[in-house]
């Protein structure tokens, strides 16, 4: 059956243009249900003995929620309790326009074939369609929709087969869908009614949302925030510039602190400073927000208090001494206040409760990980199995009238400090996708025993004679890249960088791939990999070990022995590793000079070049920043670590790195002179001159000069800042300078018209290299196939608009790949320390604020926060002055300048 509507619509140019919808109905779609004997079904979802115990319905039944109890609702919907659920494809289509990531989340339930989850499909049954009425909102629309639709199914599933008495319940928490949805005879009850009277399960009652009648009830009559604007003002306060749209970003150091970043044209992006509870006025980290700026005489400076919430009562200042201050025109930053929120961008948080000291209290605070989260109150009935656990808690809403957003329980995570809970934790704040691999993922891998066929090396280049080897570092099982260095006949040399050809096991637009792009790369933690792609790939047939064969995508280049390049050449290839060595293994082999042989000889034709490579990209300009490493020895048995070091850099190490720098720039520029519009690019955009402030301010500490005018006069400067007996300093500066700098990102060519990278000082720039574990690499390797004939485009190669939204997503998860790497060793450290007592070690005051100072201790890679007041004594009498360079915080009698720092 066939409905179709013809519109008329008028064009630019005057005429009129007719548009036809056609919406096709059908009588065959199955209905699921195992009790059914009509549909002719191949196989069915919903299954007699998936039934929950329930004292308000003591009968079998399927359960039907409408969009809101999905959206809001989901983390009840999600426990293995709930089953024999039936999604309606309105409900569906709802939830995806209105969150992506709750989308997600029942997309994974639906598949979930334990679930028992059904897809309805009544927008196309010609039984459960119906047409919008005159008059009728979208809303109500799809509201009647669901009620038809649930009638039908009641009626349907009454057969003389289904003598059981099935029933089809509807869950909805909207009165006056409710009240219809009586008068039609159904089954139906609100949602948090329903789950309240599963007898079996009373702690799904934590897990449920707040409604709105819950929500008045746990709040104070005193109003604490001003209303949020509605959005209709605030499209039109913006589109008149009254107000300005940003992401809001809370400060890890000050929780009455915030910064919302404004985009402006092309890369501007404009910073506006937001103080004080009032004007921050319940935005949370990452929201998107409407801000209005304050006036100009009430723009104020960063504050230098580190602050962080007690739970005490604040008023709305963030320092009252510091308002007093007198500010210098210079500090002043643009200042504003929150006037609505555009978009909530909420997610689960991790974190402990805090236990409410009133007895028998079911409401208690919960303090997420995250510091730029507010503490979350939540109601639960079983705060003393959670304290001491870390628990995920969901935000409900955040009512003006009170201090904190209200939340509820999600699940809990484990124990807290149990080294399997804490990396659950970091990978779950960092939104790193840990799930093991699904079926249907791992279907589309190679069938094993896997070996290389005719078909393979149609077009490749059999590079198998070559001495090839890789370098990396100790106990690295998936090996990207190899390296080759020989002389040729003429004197001059060829020199070879051999990629793993991932992209030959990964086609596009199947599931491996769809699940390796939004991985997007492989996650190192002390200790554990997260990887892109499934292990069969990632450590056996694309990793490059010794003495196997393997499908390759090879630079090669004809260069004279002063690394210049005299030709290039870009080839599938197979080779066959004649050594997998160690950073340390391949520097001992070139500083034996008994070792002469092949591969020995490859080695130092290689360290000879990458040292002339070096040296020119650092006279273009090129920076050479530092920032601290450690790397932890773990315990092969309990896997703690026993042992930790700072990584120390060889040789070998810049060896490997000036080969695949200068690979990513020839295919960088292979692939844009081929594909100008569509290429993925890597670029740095030069940091603003604010950015440096830290930088200057600490060099000028110890009148030293830094010139930021370009990378090179930075460069420059660093190299010549040194301060007698303070070795140290340079690294310092060093570490302060990578701070400043900008994120470097992927981006789309043809979206794009700045391409420097400012770090590496390069016009062009991509990633090609480590496709085994970055996703933009394989997209490289098959924009290279395609400019050299090795293999066959497709659609979204080569559509720009697709390449930028696949590039966001890259630089979202390698940021937060970097953060949780980071957190990883942070919870490492503290392992290592947890029964260590009290150590003494070198440390280095980076930062001062008012009231602490930020310390390194390089030794150990740490930073962190030593406040000068606690809870448990006074604070020393200490004098600030942020404005005057050198003046260094300490109480009257402490020794002056103490770099000893006791480290607890």
């Amino acid at each position: 059956m066939l409905k179709s509507k013809t519109f008329v619509r008028k064009t630019r140019a005057g005429g009129v243009l007719k548009v036809v919808r056609e919406h096709y109905l059908r009588d065959d779609i199955w209905c699921g249900s195992e009790a059914c004997s009509e549909c002719k079904q191949e196989s069915t979802v919903l299954q007699e003995d998936a039934i929950i115990e329930s004292s308000l319905c003591p009968y079998p039944h399927y359960l039907v929620p409408d969009t809101n109890v999905v959206l809001h609702q989901i983390d009840v919907l999600e426990d293995p309790v709930i089953r024999n659920v039936i999604i309606l494809q309105t409900v569906l289509q709802e939830v995806r326009h209105r969150s992506a990531p709750v989308y997600k989340r029942l997309k994974d339930m639906i598949q979930a074939k334990e679930k028992y989850f059904y897809t309805f499909t009544n927008e196309h049954h010609r039984e459960t369609y119906i047409e919008r009425e005159q008059g009728e909102s979208a809303n109500d629309r799809n509201d009647r929709a669901i009620r038809v639709a649930v009638k039908w199914y009641s009626q349907h599933l009454k057969t003389e087969s289904n003598t059981d008495g099935l029933k089809v319940v509807l869950l909805t928490n909207d009165q006056g869908n409710k009240e219809k949805a009586e008068e039609n005879g159904l089954v139906v009850y609100k949602f948090d009614e329903y789950v309240k009277n599963l007898t079996a399960n009373p702690e799904l009652v934590d897990r449920l949302a707040l409604s709105n009648d819950e929500k008045a009830e746990i709040t104070s009559s005193k109003v604490l925030f001003p209303e949020h604007l509605p959005l209709s003002k605030i499209q039109s306060g913006i589109k008149s510039g009254t107000f300005l749209q940003g992401t809001f970003r809370a400060s890890r150091d000050n929780y009455l602190e915030a910064t919302v970043f404004v985009q402006g044209e092309g890369e501007d992006t404009t910073e506006v400073l937001i103080q004080g509870l009032q004007n921050l006025n319940r935005a949370v980290h990452q929201d998107v927000v409407a801000v209005q700026l304050l006036p100009r005489s009430e723009w104020v400076s960063p504050s230098a208090v580190v602050l962080q919430d007690d739970g005490a009562a604040k008023d709305d200042d963030v320092d009252d001494e510091e308002e007093k201050a007198v500010i210098s025109e210079a500090a002043r930053k643009p200042t504003g206040k929150v006037v609505g929120v555009i978009k909530r961008n909420w997610r689960p948080f991790c974190g402990m409760l805090n236990l409410s000291q009133i007895k028998e209290s079911t409401r208690h605070l919960f303090t997420p990980a995250d510091r730029r989260i507010p503490r979350i109150r939540i109601e639960t009935r079983q705060a003393s199995t959670l304290a001491g656990q870390r628990i995920m808690v969901a935000i409900d809403g955040w009512p003006k009238n009170s201090r904190y957003p209200n939340g509820h329980f999600v699940r809990s995570l484990g124990s807290a400090g149990e080294k399997g809970t804490e990396e659950e934790v970091l990978l779950l704040e960092h939104d790193v996708p840990h799930q093991a691999f699904s079926q249907n993922v791992l279907s589309f891998l190679p069938k094993m025993p896997w070996g290389i066929t005719p078909e393979d090396m149609v077009k490749r280049r059999d590079l198998r004679h070559l001495t090839v080897c890789s370098v990396d570092p100790p106990g690295c099982t998936d090996i990207d890249d190899a390296l080759h260095c020989r002389e040729l006949e003429n004197g001059n040399l060829e020199v070879g960088v051999h990629i793993a050809d991932v992209s030959h096991f990964i086609r596009p637009g199947n599931a491996l791939d769809k699940e390796a792009a939004n991985r997007g790369t492989t996650v190192y933690l002390c200790g554990k990999r997260i990887d892109m792609v499934p292990e069969l790939l990632s450590s056996n047939l694309c990793s490059l070990r010794s003495n196997v064969e393997r499908l390759a995508f090879s630079c090669i280049w004809e260069m004279n022995h002063k690394a210049e390049i005299l030709k290039t050449h870009f080839t599938k290839s197979v080779i066959n590793s004649k050594a997998s060595l160690t950073y340390a293994e391949a520097q001992m082999r070139i500083d034996d000079t008994s070792k002469k042989d092949d591969i020995t000889e490859s080695l130092r034709g290689l360290n000879k070049l990458a040292k002339i490579l070096k040296r020119k990209r650092i006279e273009k300009g090129a920076l050479t920043l530092s920032s601290l490493e450690v790397r932890f020895h773990i315990d092969s048995e309990t896997h703690d670590p026993i042992d930790l070091q700072t990584k120390e850099l060889m040789e070998t190490n810049s060896m490997v790195e000036e080969f695949m720098l200068l690979a990513n720039v020839s295919v960088a520029q292979k692939i844009y002179d081929e594909f100008p519009d569509c290429a993925l690019l890597r670029k740095h955009p030069a940091p603003p001159p604010s950015n440096y402030d830290i930088l200057l301010k600490a060099a000028k500490s110890k009148n030293v000069e830094i010139h930021i005018d370009s990378a090179k006069a930075l460069a420059d400067s660093l190299d010549v800042a040194k301060v007698d007996g303070f070795s140290y300093f340079n690294t310092l500066l060093r570490i302060l300078a990578t701070r400043c700098m900008m994120q470097a990102v992927y981006f789309c060519s043809g979206m794009d018209s700045d391409f420097h990278h400012y770090g590496l000082a390069s016009p062009i720039y991509t990633h090609f290299t480590s496709p085994i574990r970055r996703y933009a690499d394989i997209i490289v390797h098959r924009l290279l196939a395609v400019s050299i004939g090795a293999d066959i485009t497709y659609p979204d190669l080569m559509d720009k608009h697709k390449q930028s939204a696949l590039c966001n997503n890259l630089n979202y998860r390698h940021k937060m790949s970097q953060y949780a790497q980071r957190a990883s060793v942070a919870f490492h450290t503290q392992l290592f320390f947890k029964n260590r007592g009290i150590l003494n070690e070198e440390g280095f005051v980076l930062f001062v604020r008012k009231n602490a100072i930020i310390v390194l201790i390089p030794k150990f890679g740490l930073e962190g926060t030593v406040f000068f007041d606690s809870k448990d004594k006074a604070a020393p009498s200490l004098v600030f002055d942020e404005q005057i360079p050198g003046v260094s915080v300490a109480a009257p009698d402490a020794e002056p300048q103490a770099k000893k720092t006791k480290l607890k």
